[in-house]
């Protein structure tokens, strides 16, 4: 979009949130970026320069606005709705992948070299891997710096930086003040709740419907895993260098997120997992005009806009909890989810709540004995299958997996039939497009609204909802009177 000046220019004219994320604006005059938002009165037309990206501004030599502060605007949509090289290389520098293990680790992931990966960024976001770290790292430093009171060198190793003076220098360039005076200037009451722990603010683009998206994840929750408490989603999280204890809450225009973490190098990945969790970087405007247009859906979305996709911190978690809900009530499924994180789950301590465990990993379920599984003989050796794939790399389901080949290997495996391999594709890949044409509730849904009834037919109508059906799959959810649809009361 950035090189559409036009349609930018009245973007930032019109101060339209709904393109925060998508270009930003830097000012040749003044040498400052913002994001088109910003509340302050637009430079002229002629001083106007748009960047696809914020790495791209600072790599300019652009500074960030203090008033709209556009390193913290949502993310690009772009980088869940697209497939492609560009979007699963974003996705995984969202996760840390680069801070861990450098551009040849992202390229590795990716199956291309570091030259083919390097030239695609940097000829769609005008900035390389390092680039688009750096102005991550840059980021959550300033979250640590301003969310709580530890010392600026455990921030600048905890945001990746490899040294002080590189901390320093970078927090000064991208945002022309000391990290001490970033501090000084946080807003009153911005520090951490309780010792240890993290309290920030996740913005997203307007609306949200937070009834389907946390009601789905209450209901859903496993014992001892996840929990419903004082108006939040809590969980835990299993993290590249430690564990942590995440609670989300929706608040008008923001999700208020407490993080509590083993290690701080896992913040900006724990963010990251956050926010594709809660689908925050959704744009309801292009999804909801969509099906608007169908008069079927269109009475649903004007009633409630702004679904979205509750999706999954851990794409090898929601793999395993989707065959163990295969034919299965949501009750049934929490039971043998938490049965099995109860035998194979690391322990955790947790003195703000209930939480007892971590998810295990694949490898951790590599050796369970099938017979100890209270389900038929089919759904035990199906899912022992799922378990022995991903353990041994045959089944991939990473932030920067390649959608269509995840399908055809989640395929490939005994007992994993369409419905399941479209659930994982709709919440674990956060594929905008899944389609679930057999699940029970949506043909329900569809024969009440007097929608197709057979699948096959079902998939021909929902092509006008393309590229946006895993949405239509919310709001057709949402005409049952079942408790994922409905925002727990406490």
């Amino acid at each position: 979009m950035h090189t559409d000046f036009e349609r930018c220019l009245r973007a930032v004219q019109s101060k339209d949130a709904r393109f925060d994320g998508w270009f930003y604006t830097a000012v040749r005059t003044t040498r400052i970026y913002c994001r088109p938002s910003c509340p302050v009165v637009p430079p002229k037309p002629e001083n106007m320069t748009f960047y696809p990206s914020a790495a791209a501004a600072q790599q300019a030599g652009y500074r960030a606005c203090k008033r709209c502060r556009p390193d913290a605007s949502p993310g690009s949509p772009q980088w869940d709705e697209r497939a492609d090289l560009v979007a699963r290389a974003m996705r995984l520098i969202a996760d840390g992948i680069v801070d861990r293990e450098g551009v040849p680790g992202l390229a590795a992931r990716l199956g291309y070299s570091t030259r083919q990966v390097e030239r695609q960024l940097l000829a769609e976001l005008g900035a390389g891997p390092l680039a688009l770290a750096r102005a991550q790292r840059a980021q959550t430093a300033r979250l640590l710096i301003e969310t709580s009171e530890l010392p600026m060198a455990d921030v600048a190793f905890a945001a990746g930086f490899a040294s002080i003076r590189t901390f320093n220098e970078t927090v000064r360039e991208v945002f022309a003040l000391a990290p001490s005076e970033l501090r000084r200037r946080a807003r009153p009451g911005a520090g951490a709740a309780l010792p240890g722990m993290l309290a920030l603010r996740l913005p997203f683009r307007q609306p949200l419907c937070p009834d389907n998206l946390f009601g789905h994840l209450a209901a859903t929750a496993v014992p001892g895993v996840e929990e419903w408490r004082d108006g939040a989603y809590r969980r835990t999280l299993g993290l590249p260098y430690g564990h942590g204890i995440v609670a989300l809450s929706p608040r008008p225009g923001h999700i208020d997120c407490r993080l509590s973490l083993t290690d701080l190098r896992d913040l900006a990945g724990a963010i990251a997992r956050c926010r594709r969790l809660l689908d925050l970087d959704a744009d309801p405007e292009a999804v909801d005009g969509l099906l608007g247009e169908d008069p079927v859906l269109a009475p649903l979305v004007g009633k409630a806009p702004g679904r979205r996709v509750p999706r999954t911190v851990d794409a090898d978690e929601f793999a395993v909890r989707a065959v163990l809900g295969q034919q299965v009530s949501t009750a049934a499924a929490r039971t043998h989810a938490g049965r099995l994180v109860a035998a194979h789950g690391e322990r955790i301590d947790d003195p703000a709540g209930g939480l007892t465990r971590l998810f295990p990993p694949a490898a951790a379920l590599a050796g369970l004995d099938p017979e100890a599984l209270a389900m038929p003989r089919t759904r035990r050796a199906t899912l022992t299958g799922l378990i022995g794939a991903l353990a041994g790399g045959d089944v991939q389901l990473g932030v920067g997996t390649d959608r269509e080949r995840a399908r055809a290997q989640l395929a490939a495996l005994p007992g994993v039939g369409p419905w399941t391999v479209e659930c994982i594709a709709m919440r674990a890949l956060g594929d905008p497009d899944a389609f679930t044409p057999t699940d029970l509730g949506l043909r329900r849904a569809a024969a009440h609204l007097g929608l197709p009834a057979t699948p096959a037919a079902l998939v021909r109508h929902s092509a006008r909802w393309r590229p946006w059906r895993a949405y239509a799959v919310q709001y057709l959810w949402a005409t049952d009177d079942h408790p994922i649809n409905h925002l727990p009361t406490d």
